[in-house]
């Protein structure tokens, strides 16, 4: 949903669109934006793909904080289907999620940087301020994916792994967490899902896996990079 204005603002004030499928998560960025944030100004947000593409045809904002998994086909789907027609607006991803098949779809689809949602309201502002004014803008270890993947060393793109394969990119998010230590409670309120959904996915990843325990998972992830 779009605010019924356009995406005006004074002058020297970077007009900022959000684009997330969790209202309450919109309203903590814009209360953080909005919050002493002078040349930075929240103008819309939408809540699914085919809001977001109408209201930044519409808006045409300077930058969009762009979430990268939503229902309805997430931000790389958003930059695909907008961003040929609006050269000039800039792409921030915004995610929960730091896996590197994550950052590196969304910036192959457009996007000039990738943050988590563990960033500041600070850090997040000047994210947005470096961004527009040209910068490509990463959270510390996910520069590292870019890098590596967009070198010309032979080997560098991170090899397929058909286990992981296996994963959905939720079950992956929950796993990441897991392995960080989180408890249920918290996987939950960092993803925005509920403490059964949490079960539900571990026992999935269990599944699948063929492994028995949290620790066992934990070991697994580390493995991979996930963590």
């Amino acid at each position: 949903m779009s605010d019924p204005q356009d995406a005006a603002t004074p002058d020297g004030t970077i007009s900022v669109f959000l684009v997330d499928d969790h209202g309450l998560f919109r309203a903590g960025v814009r209360a953080e934006l909005d919050r002493g944030v002078p040349d930075v100004e929240v103008v819309g947000e939408a809540g699914s793909v085919d809001e977001a593409v109408a209201a930044i045809r519409h808006l045409r904002p300077d930058v969009v904080l762009l979430d990268v998994h939503m229902p309805d086909g997430g931000g790389a789907e958003v930059l695909r289907r907008i961003r040929p027609e609006c050269p000039d607006v800039v792409f921030l991803a915004l995610s929960v999620s730091d896996a590197a098949e994550d950052v590196i779809a969304v910036i192959r689809a457009g996007a000039r940087g990738y943050v988590t949602k563990t960033i500041s309201g600070r850090d997040l502002a000047d994210a947005v301020r470096r961004v527009h004014g040209g910068d490509a803008v990463f959270s510390p270890r996910l520069a590292g994916f870019v890098l590596d993947v967009f070198s010309d060393r032979p080997g560098a793109a991170p090899p397929g792994d058909p286990e992981l394969d296996l994963l959905t990119r939720r079950e992956r998010d929950v796993l990441r967490l897991l392995a960080r230590g989180y408890a249920y409670k918290e996987i939950a309120g960092e993803l925005f899902i509920s403490v059964k959904t949490v079960e539900t996915h571990v026992s999935s990843v269990l599944r699948k896996t063929q492994l028995s325990n949290r620790y066992e998972l934990s070991r697994w992830a580390s493995d991979r990079r996930l963590v």
